[in-house]
């Protein structure tokens, strides 16, 4: 555990970013060999057919995992101000809520998999490796939410080396698996999902069983569980904004898919890898957007909100550092990194060009990433979620589709419609920063200073 309502705010922010940044690497490293596998030994059909699940699955998780946002920031909040007893009453309530909704989503996901598939209007040949994928990794969605759920209990105390040595050991798993699977054993789509799901189970065990032997705070015994309600509520005020925002950019992500799809199987596939670069990509500002939030919610819950604005200054110039490097790789080498994933012309021409325009426009992502990490850290999440939404569903998908069906930009406009939506993003997000009505959104509270 890891007190940050002291210390130099910079580096304090830089040590705890670099382990889930290191995290991400791997998490992403097994994404990108995942969807290797799938192109090089099973074929493009199956790289769209797992792609597409990606949305789906990201669909059906992403209410969940905005709400344990919630529990996160009132963790590192009752943390801050030194409230161990609340720390572990809201840790209890949380894996309470983890369990019974993770059940109910993984019933629900795989009852509707087909119906889901047949309202985006997925091609036809690609619905059954989909559904075969979507419905085994529901199967194993209680080990994805136990081990995401402790990850996130221990960045809410300032611990974020511990997450990443079992998702090291977790990836490694996964990636053997794989290649087991896939090209030895011939098990198609559905090796990739039996490997995903063993791997992530294997981690939460693992790391239940480490955390009940050696940490003072986080341990888990089904016979100590209890449900607090009102720790419960003030997670929800925090984390029901974050959940609706997570669902609804989902479900933006199904509609780009469903915009992707109607130029074929080719831009699909250009898409589901290239979307996995783009998320190598995205990694700096999301670990270091998540390394702010706990930052914010320590100071706040220790009643230092003047820490804050130095730390947001000190994240932003090192997230636009990173920014400006990933920028240039992508740009340059964008081509030669779609050739990891296939060998079809017209595929990697098209996630190139995806690359390029994407890779052009990093540093409007980070920006906005980190200013939004900022108000979830502080408490303050519901009109974040406006603007998260009012920026994609609003401007980048009609965006998207209009360039995309109207003018000579053919595909290319999807692509063009994703920085303008993060340009939104950031300049509405930046305004409500600078209005100030996040510093009054703390769970814990206290009289302001003079």
């Amino acid at each position: 555990m890891k007190d940050l309502s002291t210390g130099h705010e910079g580096r304090l922010i830089l040590k705890f970013a670099i382990p889930m940044l290191l995290g991400n690497v791997f998490q992403q490293l097994y994404n990108v060999v995942d969807s290797v596998v799938v192109g090089k030994f099973i074929g493009k059909g199956a790289l769209a057919a797992v792609g597409t699940s990606s949305p789906i699955i990201f669909l059906l998780v992403s209410f969940i995992i905005g709400v344990t946002m919630g529990f996160t920031i009132v963790v590192s909040q009752y943390f801050g101000a030194k409230q161990l007893g609340n720390v572990k009453k809201a840790i209890n309530t949380l894996y309470i809520f983890m369990f019974f909704t993770s059940l109910v989503v993984s019933i629900l996901g795989i009852t509707f998999s087909r119906a889901i598939f047949r309202m985006i209007d997925l091609d036809p040949a690609i619905v059954p490796d989909a559904m075969l994928f979507l419905n085994i990794f529901l199967s194993g969605l209680i080990f994805l939410f136990g081990y995401n759920g402790t990850s996130a209990i221990l960045r809410g105390l300032g611990d974020s080396k511990t997450p990443l040595y079992f998702l090291v050991g977790s990836v490694g798993l996964n990636i053997i698996l794989d290649l087991i699977f896939v090209p030895v054993f011939h098990w198609g789509v559905a090796g990739v999902a039996i490997a995903t799901v063993i791997s992530e189970a294997c981690a939460f065990i693992a790391q239940i069983i480490y955390l009940n032997k050696y940490h003072k705070v986080v341990k888990f015994s089904f016979a100590d569980l209890k449900f607090d309600p009102e720790i419960f509520r003030k997670s929800i005020r925090i984390g029901l904004p974050t959940g609706f925002q997570q669902t609804f950019v989902a479900a933006g992500m199904v509609a780009l898919y469903w915009i992707v799809d109607q130029h074929g199987v080719d831009a699909n596939a250009a898409y589901s890898a290239a979307g996995r670069i783009d998320s190598f990509a995205a990694m700096p500002a999301m670990s270091f957007a998540v390394a702010l939030s706990t930052f914010v919610g320590q100071n706040m819950g220790a009643n230092r909100p003047d820490r804050v604005k130095a730390g947001l200054h000190a994240t932003l110039a090192m997230t636009v550092a990173f920014s400006l490097v990933i920028s240039v790789i992508t740009v340059v080498f964008g081509r030669l990194l779609m050739r990891m994933f296939t060998n079809d012309a017209v595929v990697i021409a098209l996630g190139g060009d995806y690359l390029k325009i994407i890779g052009s426009f990093y540093i409007l992502f980070s920006s906005m990433f980190v200013i939004n990490g900022l108000l979830r850290g502080a408490g303050d999440t519901l009109v974040p979620m406006f603007i998260s939404l009012f920026s994609l569903w609003i401007i980048r998908i009609p965006v998207a589709w209009y360039l995309s069906q109207k003018t000579s930009l053919g595909v290319n406009g999807i692509w063009w419609s994703i920085p303008v939506g993060w340009l939104t993003g950031l300049v509405f997000s930046y305004i409500y920063y600078r209005m100030g009505r996040w510093k009054k959104k703390a769970v814990v509270k206290f009289e302001t200073k003079t």
